[in-house]
């Protein structure tokens, strides 16, 4: 619902997002109070067909690109009407662009006729954006995520989202390569049935379904929540409890109105709800899709909130990385991070050991060496993850740890982070960072000083613990001219832990120019 603008109101500033779907361009502005509460002034959406393109030919066409063009002109006009610059517009673009061989050129155009920056995000940053968002929506009703297991799902054009969690807590988040635009030119290229492209549906949720199972039991799903305008669309046309931030409508109904429409052409779909044809092909397979994955649980309502990635986006902006949405996304990281360590069956007690090591040792740091809180989750999510490499195999574990890590999701970090971390677990022993070791150097030189930074800390950390006996306790870390004493209190036999400090203890030296010692 749209408002006139508040422009005078004290405490208040505009943000505005622009989403550069597989389906769509979508524009959002919001006034932001005091409270951090965002409120809504203006939602604009116009078609796009960058999904079908980008899934179907692995490049935008000439055609698609003029289009979206001229309606990201228009959103630029748009806003010049509420005095908000192109600099301060957030524009980010999921899967269609992402894939995209001809994206550069794509991103430059746009921005030499608009100033909008478009950053691409991956899959993993839009899990974390709809995290918030259904967080937000359902804030004066935390129970519905933390009273009992809760899967969220959102089914894109290209991709298909799926958190779990347990009791509130991140189980683990999937980012699926499969949705309506992606499974809709496939069918059509390979000149399939309707009646086909059901069995292909059945197939990759099954496939989707199984593998989460082995994580975590679909059975034990009790909230079921479904993001999206096919789902919007789905509980205005059922009704049922609507809180106005969310709406809860019982699982069989819901699933009763998936298979009506199920039975409908596109056409029949156009005719019978009046919505758009360019809509009506992947609402209807969206609410398949939706109700193949709700048939697996045991969930007796479906909550349907009213927010998209774009709220999310918004609300990452307004609350920034020291609100108790950080704190929560932080907790978030940490659990996700927990979860992996466990399939790969890693030695926690000595990795906790070595979190609240490392961060007690980045903490009488930070204040002077640069370092940021950013960093600190990222030095905090290799302590936990360092040996978990020796599943592979003891030997050269560093490196099996860099591989896992890099072709692993954790919930809350990018693909950037992940390559960070990758590299400090890579260097948390052994040899340094050097110009023959290309992943490293493929960093950008803010990154690699950044790895050098958190790995030093991590190798003095593990050095700490070296028996994996926890037998430093919780040392105290002070200066003193060019050392850096950590005062254990002299209770423990410490020469194993002497012995490995000396050893991996010149890499802090060379990055910080001072010498850890015990005492």
């Amino acid at each position: 619902m749209s408002e006139s603008p508040d422009r005078n109101a004290e405490n208040r500033r505009l943000l505005s997002v622009i989403e550069i779907g597989s389906t769509g361009l979508r524009l959002a502005i919001a006034q932001i109070g005091d409270g951090k509460d965002i409120h809504i002034l203006e939602r604009i959406s116009r078609p796009s067909r960058l999904g079908r393109d980008s899934f179907a030919l692995g490049h935008i066409s000439r055609e698609a690109m003029r289009e979206s063009l001229a309606v990201l002109v228009s959103f630029r006009e748009f806003l010049g009407g509420y005095g908000i610059e192109a600099a301060d517009v957030r524009v980010f673009a999921t899967s269609a662009l992402r894939e995209a061989s001809n994206r550069d050129t794509f991103q430059d155009r746009v921005f030499l006729q608009t100033g909008f920056r478009i950053v691409l995000i991956e899959d993993i940053e839009e899990s974390h954006l709809m995290y918030l968002a259904v967080r937000y929506a359902l804030k004066d009703r935390p129970k519905v995520l933390t009273g009992s297991n809760s899967l969220i799902l959102e089914v894109g054009g290209g991709t298909t989202e799926v958190m779990i969690l347990r009791r509130g807590r991140m189980a683990f988040s999937h980012s699926l390569r499969f949705g309506t635009v992606r499974v809709g030119e496939n069918v059509r290229s390979a000149g399939t049935s309707r009646e086909s492209m059901r069995s292909i549906l059945e197939e990759r949720v099954r496939n989707s379904c199984d593998r989460i199972d082995g994580e975590l039991s679909l059975g034990s799903v009790k909230t079921f929540i479904l993001i999206g305008s096919d789902a919007r669309f789905a509980a205005g046309r059922i009704g049922g409890a609507d809180s106005g931030h969310y709406s809860e409508l019982p699982s069989q109904k819901f699933l009763a109105f998936v298979r009506d429409l199920d039975g409908l052409t596109p056409a029949e779909c156009v005719t019978a709800y009046n919505i758009p044809w360019s809509e009506a092909e992947g609402f209807v397979m969206g609410l398949v899709m939706a109700g193949l994955f709700l048939a697996r649980t045991q969930a007796d309502t479906v909550v349907i909130p009213e927010v998209s990635i774009r709220e999310g986006l918004l609300l990452s902006a307004a609350n920034g990385s020291g609100s108790g949405i950080g704190t929560e996304i932080h907790r978030q990281i940490a659990a996700s991070a927990m979860a992996l360590g466990r399939k790969y069956r890693f030695g926690e007690d000595h990795a906790r050991a070595v979190v609240r090591l490392a961060l007690g040792v980045f903490d009488s740091l930070s204040g002077e060496y640069g370092l940021t809180g950013r960093d600190r989750i990222l030095l905090e999510t290799a302590s936990l993850l360092h040996d978990i490499g020796a599943f592979v195999r003891a030997s050269g574990h560093h490196k099996h740890g860099e591989y896992i890590i890099s072709n692993s999701e954790i919930f809350g970090l990018n693909a950037h982070d992940l390559g960070i971390v990758a590299n400090i677990v890579r260097y948390h022993r052994r040899q340094p960072p050097a110009p023959s070791h290309l992943n490293f150097i493929a960093l950008a030189r803010e990154d690699r000083i950044r790895v050098s930074k958190l790995a030093a800390i991590l190798r003095v950390a593990d050095a700490l613990d070296r028996g994996h006996k926890g037998r430093t306790g919780k040392p105290v870390f002070r200066k003193s001219e060019d050392r850096f004493i950590i005062d254990t209190g002299g209770e423990s036999d410490l020469t194993l832990e002497r012995l490995s400090l000396k050893e991996k203890g010149e890499m802090f030296f060379d990055v910080y120019g001072l010498e850890p010692v015990l005492e």
